[in-house]
């Protein structure tokens, strides 16, 4: 089976933007790297400077209280006729150890280079797994296979 657009911008995508609520409903916003793997999208916790530990970040209680996420890929370009995205609405879990993190740290280390580095994204580097429930994609070319925005 082919390929779709959507699962093309998926897998290629560098970056995307991970939105999270609280538990009284306030919005999180982090940019984040990932790996679109088994139709599942994946982010790592990884070692980068952060100002707390993994436990305490605000995407980890967030998701812990409230598993609704959701993840926007898209590029901008002065040429409006290369604008695109893709919102991916999802539920998410933290992946602390087991086979399916293991593979996914491989998948990561794969796609960013800086992630060879085992300091940067050690064997047991905690990742969050979102499964989506619905993907919204546009884009400024007709034909392209994205599907407009409701």
């Amino acid at each position: 089976m082919a390929e779709s657009a959507v699962e093309a911008r998926l897998r290629m995508a560098r970056v995307a933007r991970l939105a999270t609520r609280d538990a009284e409903g306030w919005p999180h916003v982090v940019p984040v790297c990932f790996v679109y793997h088994r139709e599942v999208l994946y982010s790592p916790l990884d070692q980068k400077p952060k100002r707390s530990s993994v436990e305490k970040l605000t995407r980890v209680r967030n998701i812990e209280t409230n598993p609704e996420v959701a993840l926007l890929l898209d590029e901008y370009d002065e040429d409006w006729e290369k604008l695109w995205y893709v919102l991916v609405r999802g539920r998410a879990s933290i992946l602390r150890n087991g086979a399916e993190q293991q593979e996914v740290v491989v998948q990561l280390r794969n796609k960013y280079a800086q992630y060879a580095s085992l300091q940067l994204l050690p064997a047991l580097a905690p990742v969050i797994r979102v499964v989506p429930v619905k993907i919204t994609s546009w884009s400024g070319v007709e034909g392209t296979g994205l599907t407009p925005p409701t």
